[in-house]
């Protein structure tokens, strides 16, 4: 097949590149005048005429530029053709952009895509939301970009965004766990192997996974994480999902938990620890460091 692919990062650039390499013929438009084949949307929308139904896959951070390159699109693309936003959009923001080339009878499916960097050489996972129709006319390609069993069509539009918000969420939780573990076996006083007490986790352990793996092969090769700075940023979907379970009254302890560990690594001298120090000194005379 052939499609544009707009945003060539981390993600759409080895996107773009295994697709390619399974025979696909990708036009590539990136701000990065290095990285793209084309310069502008426009020369990737001429590039696809001819095709019988042009079909542009959006890689570009969630939000403004997300919106900004619909709008752009829906200018330039005609009825029959089809949008897929492979980013990390909210589902809301994916419905109304569903909406907006809807009027100009142009298709849309929102692909959440994970994998990282990761994903060129052993394939992704996409959960994808849309019409069938449009779903199986992206078939090949999403076999191209999957591992195996790693494509599911997950309901109408908004639900592949729902369900890699939701993924990514859980993810959260499961990284804050094996952090809190990793600290747990650092403050003992019996001199644990941290490389190998992670390593043996990873062999019939029922907490195994790649996550593991990866933060397995991190501490082997740097035990005490020493060039590693306490500081970690989220990227929107945790957030979100929290919101989520907020609207729906659905407990999310581990996440909600998880979310707000990674505010407080932002902060080198909490104002709230300083508070709570300054309580606990007020009514018990504790020790208060200066």
């Amino acid at each position: 097949m052939k499609l544009g692919m707009i945003g060539l990062g981390k993600m759409g650039g080895n996107m773009a590149t295994r697709l390619r390499r399974h025979g696909h013929e990708v036009v590539g438009f990136d701000r990065d005048p290095d990285a793209r084949d084309v310069g502008s949307l426009e020369e990737l929308v001429a590039a696809l005429s001819g095709e019988p139904r042009r079909i542009v896959w959006v890689m570009v951070p969630s939000g403004a530029p997300t919106a900004e390159t619909i709008t752009a699109l829906a200018a330039l693309l005609e009825a029959g053709d089809l949008v897929v936003d492979g980013g990390n959009s909210n589902f809301r923001h994916s419905q109304a952009h569903a909406a907006e080339l809807a009027e100009r009878g142009i298709g849309f499916v929102d692909a959440g895509v994970s994998g990282g960097v990761w994903g060129l050489e052993e394939g992704y996972c996409i959960m994808a939301g849309g019409q069938p129709q449009d779903i199986a006319e992206l078939s090949p390609v999403f076999e191209s970009l999957v591992t195996d069993d790693g494509f599911a069509h997950v309901g109408p539009i908004g639900s592949g965004h729902f369900t890699k918000m939701v993924h990514n969420g859980v993810e959260y939780g499961m990284m804050q766990s094996l952090a809190e573990g990793y600290e747990l076996l650092t403050a003992s006083d019996l001199d644990i192997d941290l490389p190998a007490s992670l390593e043996v986790w990873r062999h019939g352990s029922v907490v195994r996974s790649w996550l593991l793996d990866l933060f397995a092969d991190a501490v082997h090769a740097d035990p005490g994480l020493d060039s590693v700075r306490g500081w970690a940023q989220d990227s929107g979907e945790g957030r979100w999902t929290v919101e989520q379970a907020v609207e729906l009254a659905v407990p999310a302890p581990a996440i909600t938990a998880a979310l707000f560990a990674r505010f407080s690594s932002r902060q080198d001298d909490a104002p709230a620890m300083k508070a709570i120090a300054i309580m606990r000194g007020a009514f018990g005379g504790h020790e208060v460091r200066s």
